[in-house]
């Protein structure tokens, strides 16, 4: 069994070199935050999380690597979850904090291991990556740094808002909306979760040139992990409802993340699976792209 888990040694110096970096943004982070403690919170921990983005940024241009970034969409979380979490520790936790901090460290360790179970090393960089690289050659520089890093990372801050009055805050006592959050929150989590196992045991089968997988969750949508994905956010912004329906604006963080997927993401795996798998055509006729749902026959 310890044969079968044992790393390459270059793969375990490039895990190495992924850890230091994110332990330097890290500190990088909370030195800038601590310099701008003067501004208003959430400026505050904007500016820091944009300066750990710039940390790894740095790192994925010294090692011509832009996959560097790829865990940083579910660590980020962790550590703005952590941040909210131990400015109410003061106060005492309450039930809510407990509960939305532990869904977001399930979601967040859960999806940081499917990354790293994928990872080769420094030299396996995400397609998109690459597609980008060899479109704007000259201009991949500002392509990897304003559209693979910041915008993400604009994103993310954005759906961590609703952490903000779910963690922080916490006004109304814990009830039937807090329920509802868990539900979806819960849910989304399980649905992720099941749906990236059932695709990481087809790859692993190794699956002949062009088939497709249409088992499981797969069969009720053709991307069924970015649905578990999307719905994660709704939860988090179901939470800051069930504080205060004053913290309505937080919305703008799980729309935003929504219109990534749906108009973004979703298009480009469509296109990459049309081109490179024969009866793609035919099966988006009998799967619903997003909103899981019963297959046409």
């Amino acid at each position: 069994m310890a044969a079968e888990i044992s790393l390459p040694s270059t793969l375990r110096k490039a895990f190495a070199l992924i850890a230091f970096a994110y332990l330097l943004a890290l500190l990088i982070a909370f030195g800038i935050g601590y310099l701008l403690r003067g501004l208003p919170l959430l400026w505050m921990l904007f500016l820091a999380d944009i300066a750990g983005t710039l940390v790894i940024y740095l790192f994925g241009r010294v090692f011509r690597n832009a996959s560097f970034y790829d865990p940083y969409w579910s660590v980020a979380p962790l550590g703005i979850a952590v941040f909210w979490l131990l400015r109410a520790t003061s106060m005492g936790l309450s039930t809510r904090q407990i509960i939305v901090v532990m869904l977001v460290f399930a979601w967040g360790l859960r999806l940081t291991w499917h990354w790293a179970r994928q990872w080769q090393g420094l030299q396996h960089e995400d397609w998109r990556y690459r597609d980008l690289r060899k479109k704007s050659p000259v201009w991949f520089w500002l392509v990897d740094l304003a559209g693979i890093e910041i915008m993400p990372t604009v994103l993310v801050f954005l759906g961590c808002l609703s952490l903000y009055p779910a963690v922080s805050v916490g006004k109304n006592p814990f009830g039937i909306i807090d329920i509802a959050a868990i539900v979806v929150t819960g849910g989304a989590v399980v649905i992720e979760t099941t749906a990236d196992e059932q695709l990481w045991r087809f790859v692993r089968g190794k699956p002949k040139y062009g088939e497709i997988l249409t088992k499981g969750l797969w069969a009720c949508s053709r991307h069924p992990n970015y649905f578990g994905e999307v719905l994660f956010w709704w939860g988090l912004f179901i939470f800051a409802l069930a504080v205060d329906a004053s913290y309505w604006w937080t919305i703008i963080g799980p729309a935003a993340i929504t219109i990534l997927f749906v108009f973004i993401s979703i298009p480009m795996m469509e296109k990459r699976s049309l081109a490179r798998r024969p009866g793609y055509a035919e099966l988006t006729k009998k799967i619903p792209i997003f909103l899981p749902w019963f297959p046409r026959h």
